[in-house]
């Protein structure tokens, strides 16, 4: 298209430049074109989205070609009338005519094609039959469609996928329709209504065995898995009814209309696809032993799919969140020792993470891959199980479902849900916040206790080793002679404190944190 290309180059530095959005998706619909015969595709986006400035320039994120991968855009057009456009570094870049105006909606249908080299993965499974899958986490949804590829900005979508006839399809959604298109081709319809973060915008497309697993309420669950397994792969699916309705009854009901587990040929373990969760295909081991990877996947639809978080650096919001569901889970299933054997063990993880690195679970220096650690997991996890003993039973999960209602279709911060939970028990958390997301590691603790006999008590002496001091309450079971056990808890604030417990006879030992509450590390002398 003829364009002055010194204005896409203003343009493009004046992108960069911007720190918000200049619009705002509200749905796309992709139609897309697939063959045996090649792995290039062909596809038409529709794009609904409104100004949030007056501009004249609107982007979206699109692989370009080259070296012969990526894609070529061939025309883009508002109500049947051609719009110049430019492609360049990895961008359409969309000129409106002038009439880009705040709070001015439009729809424009962008055709395209290519071969896509990441976010829609063609290639064989392992028993050999080619398939098409979608995986799009973090921002991998430009490789293969155009699009915002933002988890701030949610939308709607749809896909129609025309493929070969012999293919089943999945995606997000309900399937609207399907419909014969002779030749041997088939195209099926998806559509999802609620507002999703363009990673987790999929299709799954393969030669599938389908079952339906169980209902939730007014939810199918179903298990979408490779004929050659499908055995195998109805019971290891299978075990995901139960994991659903427990997250039902402790957060709300399932957010989508339908759940389909997947075995797919995703990079991840398991990736948490709004109402199509796509796990790797050796997850089929007719063993059913993925409870907690499918309840970690389950949780995402709650935490990360429903509530997304607002950029990649508060990932812990999606990864931390479905972690700890995942634990709380077992431990209603298994009893409260699994849940405290999973925190020790995952304590552990976290204090060996943190002696070789100083990130904060907050991070905005790493790249978006290296996000998926255990920072954003497990001590994510740790955070809000560590919420959950100050704040207790009723009230953490209080806060959790306000917290889901409020955010749920939208985007949230941790300062959201700070604020959700300060309003629930009714007093600041900004000490709390702070030094658990913005301050590397955690409490290094040095302990000794000795026992007055005169006096009849205990004393310990706490030293907190590491550079950041942090305000935290440490329990301490304390054993003695006679019998008796008690509890007690130190408010450590400061370098150095010494406590001194009333006792009722000869301490024969104490033990640090037995309710496994609190992360730290520590060493013990008497």
């Amino acid at each position: 298209m003829k364009f002055l290309s010194f204005l896409f180059a203003f343009v493009l530095l004046h992108i960069a430049a911007q720190s918000q959005r200049t619009i705002d998706v509200s749905s796309y619909v992709f139609d897309i074109e697939l063959s045996d015969k090649s792995d290039s595709i062909s596809g038409k986006a529709t794009i609904w989205f409104t100004c949030l400035s007056d501009t004249q320039i609107v982007s979206f994120d699109l692989r370009q070609a080259a070296r012969k991968i990526g894609f070529t855009v061939s025309s883009v057009l508002s109500e049947n009338k051609s719009l110049l456009f430019e492609q360049k570094n990895d961008r359409v870049l969309v000129d409106l005519g002038g009439s880009g105006k705040k709070n001015k909606s439009f729809h424009i249908l962008i055709k395209y094609a290519g071969l896509p080299v990441d976010g829609l993965i063609i290639s064989k499974n392992k028993f050999g039959k080619r398939t098409f899958f979608s995986d799009n986490w973090p921002n991998r949804a430009h490789e293969w469609i155009p699009c915002v590829d933002d988890p701030a900005d949610k939308a709607a979508v749809e896909f129609i996928v025309t493929a070969p006839d012999h293919y089943q399809v999945v995606s997000n959604g309900i399937m609207i329709k399907q419909e014969n298109l002779g030749g041997g081709r088939k195209k099926t319809y998806y559509k999802e209504e609620i507002p999703l973060p363009t990673k987790i915008m999929v299709i799954g497309v393969a030669d599938f065995a389908v079952q339906q697993s169980g209902m939730v309420g007014s939810v199918p669950i179903s298990s979408w898995v490779f004929p050659e397994n499908k055995t195998e792969g109805f019971r290891d699916y299978g075990i995901a009814p139960p994991i659903v309705q427990w997250l039902s009854n402790y957060i709300g009901p399932f957010p989508f209309k339908k759940l389909a587990n997947v075995q797919s040929k995703t990079i991840f373990g398991g990736m948490e696809n709004a109402s199509a969760i796509f796990y790797y295909e050796n997850s089929v081991n007719g063993k059913a032993d993925n409870e907690s990877l499918i309840a970690h996947e389950t949780a995402h639809q709650y935490f990360g799919d429903m509530v997304t978080e607002t950029d990649f650096s508060q990932a812990w919001l999606s990864e931390g969140f479905a972690t700890y569901m995942t634990h709380l889970f077992i431990g209603s299933k298994y009893g409260s020792d699994s849940l405290n054997q999973a925190m020790a063990k995952d304590r552990k993880d976290i204090i060996a993470f943190s002696r070789s690195n100083k990130l904060t679970v907050i991070d905005t220096v790493s790249k978006m891959m290296e996000l998926l650690n255990v920072n954003s997991y497990k001590k994510g996890s740790w955070i809000l199980h560590m919420l959950h003993r100050q704040v207790g039973d009723s009230l953490f999960q209080k806060g959790i479902r306000e917290y889901y209602r409020t955010y749920a279709g939208k985007n949230a911060t941790s300062k959201d849900l700070q604020q959700v939970f300060e309003k629930i028990i009714g007093k600041p958390l900004d000490t709390f916040f702070h030094q658990w997301l913005r301050l590397p590691g955690q409490p290094d603790l040095g302990l000794k206790w000795t026992y007055n006999k005169e006096a009849v008590s205990l004393q310990i002496d706490v030293k907190q080793l590491q550079v950041n001091l942090f305000v935290v309450a440490l329990e301490i079971g304390i054993k003695t002679t006679d019998g008796k056990t008690q509890v007690i808890k130190l408010d450590l604030s400061q370098r150095d404190q010494t406590f001194r417990i009333p006792v009722t006879s000869e301490p024969t030992g104490i033990q640090v944190d037995p309710d496994v509450s609190l992360l730290f590390s520590y060493t013990l002398v008497h």
